[in-house]
């Protein structure tokens, strides 16, 4: 008996094909991880440079290329150390503000020990609970976490050397994909995806990002919480996490509340985010966001997950563009895995023309 295979198949037992994928996919998921301190800067590099790039084509049309080059790399600086001061100075007023809610912090642990106590909890017990919360606990671990952030200073002028380099290069990159196009139509499509669908997502996230910001500082100023300006700074730059990202701006606001104002206001607080970030964050910017770029808000939520366990806290910032860069090189660039796109969009979708694919080959 005569096995024939189909046009396009490798001949081996599909089980075998799809085994091979998943040692594959391990391998090199394995390989990011430990490659992650080089890859995680230089692809947030890589995003800013591409951010930028309309700036730089409209600059292109008033100036020398270098000129453009120089001004180009001068915003993405202000942009990255904006951002990093920013949440440096963040940690940083929350450790220097808990320290003085100390007489406050020991006054809720006596009123929480004492309505066990009335509720006939036993002594040990309520010794254990008592032990278990510690105000210099607290202050040691916000001084390792600004410890740490100073520490990615070598990255950062890693990241502001390549986004150098990448800005100089990008005078010359754009003509030189147009002469890829005629030989990879379908590659150069896919990068143009990816970089056109990065930008959009970056565009709706800051929208998004400033009404959630100037909302949340509103609401802490009427609640009289500490450095309302600073939390709803904050909420802005974790507004770039998506789906989860509102609940790391309000755990500084909210330790602030209990200690200034009782539970009372820490409940404020924590409904006031809830009300106003899960309704916009986490319900109706995934909606527009997967509108805007193609992935579906549950693809968004695990890539969330996969890439910050990948590459660390920069995957959770980066997710997002990762996920688009790999949907462009796994899906986009492929015409046999393009039916894939309705699916990871989770929504109808109408096939494109593949102009050239016949001389692409």
């Amino acid at each position: 008996m005569t096995i024939t295979s189909e046009p396009g198949r490798t001949g081996l037992p599909r089980g075998v094909v799809v085994m091979l994928g998943f040692a594959t996919t391990v391998v090199v998921i394995a390989g990011l991880k430990a490659a992650a301190d080089i890859i995680a800067p230089a692809f947030l590099a890589l995003v800013l440079t591409v951010t930028v790039h309309p700036l730089r084509r409209w600059l292109d049309r008033y100036m020398p290329t270098w000129a453009a080059s120089l001004v180009c790399t001068v915003v993405v600086y202000l942009l990255i150390v904006g951002l990093a001061l920013a949440v440096v100075v963040s940690v940083a007023r929350f450790a220097t503000l808990v320290p003085q809610y100390t007489h406050e912090f020991d006054q809720r642990i006596a009123d929480l020990t004492a309505q066990l106590h009335d509720a006939g909890v036993s002594q040990d017990q309520i010794d254990k609970v008592g032990s278990s919360f510690d105000l210099g606990q607290l202050s040691g671990f916000i001084g390792d976490l600004l410890g740490a952030l100073l520490g990615l200073v070598s990255n950062l002028f890693f990241i502001l050397a390549l986004v150098l380099f990448m800005t100089m290069d990008g005078g010359s990159f754009p003509r030189q994909l147009e002469h890829a196009r005629a030989a990879r139509p379908l590659i150069i499509e896919a990068l143009s995806s990816f970089a056109h669908g990065t930008r959009r997502y970056l565009a709706v996230s800051t929208v998004f990002g400033l009404i959630v910001a100037v909302l949340d500082t509103i609401a802490l100023a009427i609640l009289d919480v500490p450095a309302p300006l600073l939390w709803g700074l904050l909420a802005f730059i974790t507004n770039y996490i998506p789906n989860i990202g509102f609940v790391i701006g309000l755990i500084p606001p909210a330790v602030l509340a209990l200690l200034s104002g009782g539970p009372g206001l820490m409940i404020a607080v924590i409904v006031v985010y809830c009300v106003l970030n899960v309704v916009i964050q986490s319900v109706i910017q995934p909606k527009v966001v997967g509108d805007a770029v193609g992935l579906s808000a549950t693809l968004s939520f695990i890539s969330l997950i996969f890439w910050a366990w990948v590459i660390g806290p920069l995957g959770a910032l980066l997710a997002i563009p990762l996920t688009l860069l790999a949907k462009a090189l796994l899906v986009d660039i492929d015409p046999s895995t393009r039916w894939l796109r309705p699916l990871i969009s989770n929504k109808d979708e109408e096939p494109l023309a593949e102009p050239g694919v016949a001389g692409a080959s």
